[in-house]
């Protein structure tokens, strides 16, 4: 099993986007995906259809009860219907996460535990992150061995990076071991200078750290959450859908890599 976050400390970068595209991908190669909704707003939940607060299992019963077997964990899973992918929905009570359990010992491996279980059952499990520091992202980010930083190529944005990476450059100390990450442009409009620019500012400051193309502006996106299926699989030829199968070919290899080093 191999487990990427997608992670930024701003909202609005495309991050459940870049989750759904991603997956939807990946099972089309023909692997199993679990897909793990970490934001209490439950946007990757919505994104299939699902509403959050009707559901009997969600994320939060990881933390409240702490499966010990791989079946318990299975429970909670959703199994989506046409497209070989699982889901671990969200809800709005991880919001108390951090005010309830945040004294318990172990809290920052929960996700870590509970994965281990299943490690059997998927190869890829891609984590939704919200985009605020505290036990959800410090799971998600002690859990994977690939880390998705999706960066919108406006100013703002930019300078909102340096945040999550000071919270990664903390979670490898804690860890006392390094974490793999790419840092990839995404709404990229190359009809505006402002867009331009911004990309051109991130290659000057982030190097080898950056993905070495980006993901266009594409409203095909948006057409797909609508209809609750992944990009790809509604719109296979347009340029965002192929910006992705790229992206997927990038970290596709870099985990190979990893698993050969």
């Amino acid at each position: 099993m191999k487990i990427w976050t997608i992670a930024n400390q701003k909202g609005g970068v495309g991050k459940t986007t870049s989750v759904a595209a991603l997956a939807g991908i990946l099972a089309e190669k023909g692997f199993r995906v679990l897909m793990l909704d970490c934001d209490p707003h439950a946007s990757l939940t919505s994104y299939f259809g699902y509403d959050s607060e009707t559901l009997d299992n969600n994320l939060f019963s990881w933390f409240a009860n702490k499966p010990d077997s791989a079946q318990q964990a299975r429970d909670t899973i959703i199994e989506l219907p046409n497209e070989s992918l699982s889901l671990m929905p969200a809800s709005l009570s991880l919001a108390t996460l951090d005010k309830k359990f945040s004294q318990r010992d172990g809290m920052g491996l929960v996700v870590t535990k509970v994965l281990s279980l299943l490690k059997d059952d998927y190869d890829y499990v891609l984590i939704d992150c919200p985009p605020i520091l505290g036990i959800l992202m410090i799971n998600a980010l002690a859990a994977c061995q690939l880390l998705l930083v999706p960066v919108q190529t406006e100013f703002l944005a930019i300078k909102g990076l340096q945040r999550m990476m000071d919270t990664l450059n903390m979670v490898i100390k804690a860890q006392h071991h390094s974490i793999e990450y790419k840092i990839v442009p995404t709404m990229f409009d190359r009809r505006t200078r402002a867009s331009v620019k911004a990309l051109r500012n991130m290659r000057d400051e982030f190097g080898i750290h950056l993905w070495d193309r980006w993901i266009p502006v594409d409203t095909k996106f948006r057409d797909a959450s609508s209809a609750h299926r992944t990009p790809s699989h509604l719109f296979p030829r347009t340029h965002g859908v192929g910006a992705y199968k790229k992206l997927a070919e990038t970290l596709l290899a870099m985990s190979e890599q990893a698993k050969v080093a």
